[in-house]
């Protein structure tokens, strides 16, 4: 860790320099924690912008899609101008805008069986805001095999969650076995979502990131937190391990990352 800012990061830094429970070593810690966040969306998007602007050195961004205009009305690193161009591109461009200090790597691919465990070896803290049940499962999984905390966010219409994994037990196939039958929950495309929605998720977990790079504070292991923007409530749910759990229960059946599909409804390989 470093213990050592310059004057411009004390500047840049100084309300979280100042609070008793963060401090110079707590900013130390930001700044010396590789998070990589899968997606560039709606979630990926406060998420990078609070992580760059909270300090936190290394952000690996994952995204293989290109902006188009109707993601603008919630994914608010893009702009106009960005139209066309690769979310990592457009969103490594705003984070280096925001705060010079981040090293940002770009991986302009989809999240697959082939490079999923050795994108998460390379971080402390994965965050998942992807979109789709096949990313998510194969997020848990690398992370959870890895001993990788990560942070999972998903959104529909006007309701979010949020929960936090450690990379021990409990994870995400205790809450969610295999995904849902195709076609059971549509997409953002198909079924929309309220604009300032994933600003609310995606900062959730943007405040759990910065809570486990400086090992402060209680994270939402064990609880999922879900979210009801037209009501304004939020309901807490316990998230227990499962002794059967195919990843990190007593008799596992997936080791790796190959153990599994992920496709349709994300359970084991076929042979």
């Amino acid at each position: 860790m470093r213990p050592d800012l310059d004057p411009e990061q004390l500047d840049r830094y100084s309300r979280h320099i100042i609070m008793n429970d963060v401090g110079p070593e707590g900013q130390a810690a930001l700044l010396d924690t590789d998070v990589l966040v899968v997606g560039a969306g709606g979630l990926g998007a406060p998420v990078l912008q609070y992580l760059a602007a909270a300090g936190i050195g290394r952000l690996g961004i994952v995204d293989d899609d290109v902006v188009e205009r109707s993601n603008l009305q919630r994914q608010v690193i893009h702009g106009d101008d960005d139209v066309g161009r690769p979310k990592v591109d457009s969103a490594a461009e705003f984070v280096t805008g925001l705060n010079p200090d981040v090293t940002v790597d770009r991986h302009e691919l989809r999240l697959a069986r082939e490079n999923a465990t050795d994108l998460v070896a390379d971080y402390d803290i994965v965050v998942d805001a992807s979109d789709n049940f096949a990313t998510r499962f194969l997020v848990n999984d690398a992370c959870t095999l890895s001993g990788t905390p990560f942070s999972h966010g998903a959104i529909f219409q006007f309701e979010g969650q949020v929960t936090t994994f450690s990379g021990d037990s409990p994870c995400y196939r205790c809450l969610f076995p295999e995904a849902p039958p195709e076609g059971t929950v549509p997409d953002c495309a198909t079924a929309g979502v309220l604009g300032v929605l994933p600003g609310t998720i995606g900062c959730m977990q943007a405040t759990e990131v910065v809570k486990l790079a400086m090992d402060y504070g209680e994270t939402l292991e064990g609880r999922l937190v879900a979210y009801d923007a037209a009501e304004m409530s939020f309901e807490e749910i316990p998230v227990a391990a499962k002794p059967d759990c195919p990843v990190c229960g007593d008799d596992p059946a997936i080791a790796s990352v190959a153990d599994a599909s992920y496709e349709g409804r994300c359970s084991l390989a076929e042979d």
